[in-house]
């Protein structure tokens, strides 16, 4: 387990979504010093939006920014439920690199994870940051409960990215995904979270006593994360 999981409490989404793109603006400009690039990837979902229009707003290197959705659906690009598309949208016209993890929309979810890894490979690893966000079932990423859940969280150190198929399916995106694996979550530089409502805080204070036992994937990632943790967290 981290030896320091920090909790951040807000007033509101707007207030969290303030301070955690000042602190993703900091984590890009320092890779960006260090190194000349920075890679991030970025969580799906509506929670984050409002950050990622505060980010986008920021005043940064983008041409030396790589931006990857740290989990995707399997649909079109341009689909409403795709996150790169979601990313590029915000990012793209400031000039970052938006990399869509799954360029296309196959039905066989393996064969879409593998490709992913593949291009995934050739990224500059460890990732400077990798922003999650949590369901209310536990989940971080797409690592859900189902068939794929052990390949993601005890799968080979040196694979990045991988299919899985969610069970039961989630009712709000009922499609299988592809995400990046917990070894390259965990071995992100920077490691956080942003969550609105008391149910999924509740799901992550019980994730972290439980410890690498835990049921929860997001249990899972933080009993395998050796940095320190921030969880930016709002009320719902």
């Amino acid at each position: 387990m981290s030896e320091e999981v920090e909790w951040w409490e807000y007033d509101d989404a707007a207030e969290m979504a303030a301070a955690v793109a000042g602190d993703i603006g900091f984590i890009i400009e320092s890779a960006i010093d260090a190194r000349g690039a920075a890679v991030i990837a970025l969580a799906g979902g509506k929670t984050p939006l409002p950050i990622y229009e505060k980010l986008a707003a920021t005043k940064l290197e983008w041409k030396r920014v790589t931006i990857v959705p740290g989990d995707e659906r399997i649909v079109p690009l341009g689909d409403p439920l795709s996150n790169v598309t979601v990313l590029a949208k915000h990012f793209l016209p400031k000039g970052a690199r938006v990399i869509p993890i799954v360029p296309n929309a196959i039905a066989d979810y393996k064969a879409a994870g593998r490709s992913a890894d593949a291009l995934m490979q050739d990224l500059h690893w460890p990732l400077d940051l990798c922003l999650l966000g949590v369901g209310s079932d536990g989940h971080a990423a797409s690592i859900f409960a189902g068939p794929d859940f052990d390949e993601a969280v005890n799968g080979p150190k040196e694979r990045r990215a991988l299919g899985v198929l969610p069970d039961p399916m989630p009712r709000e995106a009922p499609v299988p995904r592809v995400t990046l694996s917990l070894a390259a979550i965990t071995s992100a530089r920077a490691l956080m979270i942003a969550v609105k409502g008391d149910d999924k805080r509740a799901v992550i204070e019980t994730a972290i006593k439980q410890g690498k036992s835990s049921a929860y994937p997001i249990g899972r990632a933080l009993a395998d994360t050796e940095l320190p943790v921030d969880i930016h967290w709002a009320p719902g």
